[in-house]
């Protein structure tokens, strides 16, 4: 069947699959280094899902206030309820500064002061001294900063000779006998050739899993395809019980509303019209962490205190704000909120609700990108010739619950220190390794099998039984017996993947196939994610168990590995989080009750 194909093969230095945020700074990275390095994108770079981000990027610049890089790194650790791993947390935090200056640079029209510097905004978590102030560290573009992120990445892209693979389906990594990755399998959309691109470097920036869920902020185009990919070549997968919640998705269509609302001055009220989060989280109120708010929304309306009809949602106000401030800070947050729920946001409040947002959880890797897994000792390995940043990778410098706007900050910095390891790593123009015709082919057995599939189950069907067991059963609140039944019921699911039946099989304009392949790594990271947390016996971050309330840090403060087998199952191991920071310039900051 794999010599039916006409293969189109290409050799690079070093390919990039994923075109958002830290997939362009790879990708510039790289090119800036004169590396030959091609960027494979299933959908236009400025369409990939990093546009979605609104807020901004975190950096202790202190333009709106005193700031200071260890504040950032107090807070992102406190933000990771004490899961995220203290080395990278103060490269990303301490890095953030250049980072942010560097995108300036680059083009990026960051909002601004009266004085003409970049505009910082408050958002959740955020604070000075070690918890005792509010920091004003989120640096933003009105309320459009992804966006405006990747267009000037893009451009400084095409600017330095990178080539872009547009509308590209990467399939599946290609592996060498020594377990080393030697490039990856894609299938052009347009076309419906599939080509070969062997390179010294993969790196997978293919973002979150958030269509593993019924409701959720993500772009259908967020299906976890380097996660699958990575699974698939025999590597683990960390932390994939940890899923935030974002408080603010708009009731019934699940669209983001930026925390930089409430960095803006925004508030939540529940049906009395009580601020409700005063009694949760005294200090921070509205700004408290992700999974803070989204718990306490939950409560509100688990107590009969939600608003509308059915009392199942929450209000969120601006209308105080004025219709000048947010013309100027919030337009795009104006016109959705007009679009899909029909509200004047200077006249009425908008109906909110928690949404699936991201994916804390993903590929094991190092604070340079590599790609790290566990050996026969029980020690880290890096795995030769593969990387991963940004949401699809877990470095992990969000442990448990990532602080809002770090996210951004996360592309830019492992984005940019992956493409400086490669520099160090590859000579440009090396000669590619000999690889066996078996090993090349690999990649055509799945992209066979489900071209072919012609079973009785549709994959709309499919995918729709997944999103709502994760829905129903790996909530904001958790309990054995319903992780439990979810994983019992997801393991049903699985088994109807074998059942699947394509309506077309052509290569051309097929969407079917696209979302066939999609929905099998989709239901790799449900698989992992449902069992990791059935197995974690505790609370900590997005991880919220009622039947273990606590977080216990004697025996579970460690990250979860998870491998999965043909057969559906998965096997779980674990590594300690890192206490210890790089340097000496700041000491380990000590687990301690994490309020707000």
């Amino acid at each position: 069947m794999a010599n039916a194909y006409d293969i189109v093969e290409h050799q690079y230095d070093v390919v990039v699959v994923g075109a958002g945020g830290a997939g362009l700074r790879a990708t510039l990275g790289l090119a800036e280094q004169n590396l030959a390095t091609a960027c494979i994108s299933k959908v236009f770079p400025t369409r990939s899902h990093t546009v979605a981000a609104q807020g901004g990027i975190s950096a202790s610049l202190g333009n709106m206030g005193e700031d200071d890089w260890r504040w950032h790194m107090y807070d992102t650790v406190k933000g990771s309820d004490w899961l995220g791993d203290q080395n990278a947390i103060e490269m990303m935090c301490r890095e953030a500064v250049p980072a942010v200056i560097e995108l300036e640079h680059y083009g990026v029209p960051f909002s601004r002061t009266p004085d003409g510097h970049i505009y910082q905004r408050p958002f959740g978590g955020m604070t000075t001294h070690f918890g005792e102030g509010r920091a004003q560290r989120t640096c933003a573009a009105a309320d459009r900063t992804g966006h405006a992120m990747l267009h000037a990445l893009y451009q400084q892209a095409l600017r330095n000779q990178a080539q872009f693979f547009i509308e590209y389906f990467a399939i599946d990594l290609i592996m060498d006998e020594h377990g080393a990755c030697v490039g990856v399998l894609a299938w052009d959309l347009a076309s419906g050739r599939l080509h070969r691109f062997r390179a010294h470097m993969v790196i997978l920036a293919t973002g979150g899993y958030g269509r593993t869920f019924f409701s959720c902020t993500s772009a259908h185009t967020c299906t976890g395809d380097g996660n699958a990919m990575a699974i698939r070549a025999g590597l683990p997968l960390q932390d994939m019980e940890f899923v935030q919640f974002h408080p603010t998705g708009i009731y019934g269509s699940g669209c983001l509303i930026t925390e930089g609302v409430r960095g803006e001055g925004g508030f939540l009220t529940n049906s009395d019209g009580e601020r409700f989060m005063e009694r949760y989280a005294p200090n921070a109120k509205d700004l408290a962490s992700r999974d803070v708010v989204s718990r306490a929304m939950t409560i509100e309306i688990r107590e009969g205190r939600g608003v509308g009809e059915h009392k199942d949602h929450i209000h969120l106000h601006l209308e105080h704000l004025g219709a000048e401030v947010i013309h100027e800070r919030l337009p795009g947050i104006a016109e959705t909120a007009r679009i899909f729920s029909g509200v004047d946001v200077s006249r009425e409040p908008i109906p909110v609700l928690p949404t699936v947002h991201y994916n804390m959880g993903g590929i094991p890797a190092n604070p340079y990108g590599e790609v790290v897994t566990l050996d026969e000792d029980g020690h880290d390995t890096v795995i030769p010739g593969l990387m991963a940043v940004g949401e699809a990778a877990c470095v992990s410098v969000h442990g448990a619950n990532r602080l809002g706007s770090n996210s951004l900050l996360d592309l830019v910095v492992f984005g940019r220190a992956a493409a400086k390891r490669c520099g160090e790593l590859i000579e440009p123009g090396m000669a590619h390794k000999t690889l066996s015709q078996e090993l090349a082919d690999k990649g055509l057995d799945r992209f066979d099998r489900v071209r072919h599939a012609s079973g009785g189950s549709s994959t709309a069907v499919v995918r729709d039984k997944m999103q709502r067991v994760m829905q129903n059963h790996a909530a904001v609140f958790r309990t054995g017996e319903v992780l439990q039944e979810g994983w019992d019921q997801m393991r049903e699911v699985f088994a109807l993947w074998s059942d699947v039946g394509l309506s077309d099989r052509s290569l051309i304009w097929n969407s079917d196939l696209v979302e066939t392949l999609e929905l099998e790594n989709l239901l790799t990271n449900a698989m992992a994610t449902m069992f990791g947390a059935v197995h974690r016996l505790e609370s900590r971050g997005a991880h919220a168990r009622e039947d273990y309330p606590d977080r216990d840090d004697q025996n579970w403060m460690k990250h979860t590995l998870a491998w999965m087998n043909a057969d559906g199952s998965v096997s779980l191991a674990y590594r300690p989080v890192r206490l210890e920071p790089l340097s000496d310039e700041i000491e380990s900051i000590e687990p301690k009750a994490r309020v707000y």
